[in-house]
Formats: C-alpha cells, sequence, structure tokens
C-alpha cells in the first residue's frame, strides 16, 4: 500500500490555513444494554442512550 501524505491528498500543502478541531464530549451515564442483540446490531448500538436516529433537523 503506498503512502500519501494528507498534505498531498486534501489540503495542497496548505494545511497550516486550517485551525486546529476542538471536540465537546458530555459525560455519558451508563444504565442498560439491548438484550435483543439482533435489535442492537441494526441500530448500531447496544447502549439505549446512544440510540439517536438522524432525523435531518435539530433535536427537540
Amino acid at each position: 500500500m503506498q503512502d500519501i501524505r494528507v498534505e498531498e491528498c486534501c489540503f495542497d500543502g496548505q494545511s497550516d490555513k486550517f485551525p486546529i478541531g476542538m471536540a465537546y464530549v458530555p459525560w455519558q451515564c451508563f444504565k442498560g444494554v439491548y438484550e435483543d442483540l439482533e435489535k442492537a446490531y441494526c441500530i448500531g448500538t447496544i447502549f439505549p442512550e446512544l440510540n439517536k436516529p438522524f432525523t435531518g433537523r435539530r433535536c427537540v
């Protein structure tokens, strides 16, 4: 596999012009898991708290 530098493929050598990203991740409480693992697989998580379906708009 060929090594490709990020600057070459994405930023044309101008990556220093982009600010460093910052993330905010709130604390999450563990309350349980789905017992039906097939359902969890279809949803994409075993944790009900993380089941946040995309609706195409902001959370209400």
